[in-house]
């Protein structure tokens, strides 16, 4: 129900913006979030919006990133800007009816997309 999009390679100082399209529920109301998994590394949670404007951010992205949605299409975007090379990870959407630090305690979780980074 949740699919990830927008992934690539990119040189450092570039941009990027992920798309995680929903469907089969009206997300509005949800905490959605983005995570990322890097090699060797945990998961950890990027940004998240509630309601329509409710945002948080890790301080790694703070500044950089910014995340919003889209309530008519029912899609979450992250936009990336600025990149580095420890921007590089899976990144990964997820939505329930409130937020939590655990990416795997979501009910709805998307596959992931790609992002790569190179100095």
């Amino acid at each position: 129900q949740l699919v990830e999009s927008g992934g690539g390679s990119v040189q450092a100082g570039g941009s990027l913006r992920l798309s995680c399209a929903a469907s089969g529920y009206t997300y509005r109301r949800y905490c959605m979030a983005w995570f990322r998994k890097a090699p060797g590394k945990e998961r950890e949670e990027v940004a998240t919006i509630e309601g329509d404007a409710d945002t948080t951010y890790a301080d790694s992205v703070k500044g950089r990133f910014t995340i919003s949605k889209d309530n008519a299409k029912n899609t979450l975007y992250l936009q990336m800007n600025s990149l580095k090379p420890e921007d590089t990870a899976m990144y990964y959407c997820a939505a329930d009816r409130v937020c939590y630090s655990d990416y795997d305690v979501y009910d709805y979780r998307g596959q992931g997309t790609q992002v790569t980074v190179s100095s």
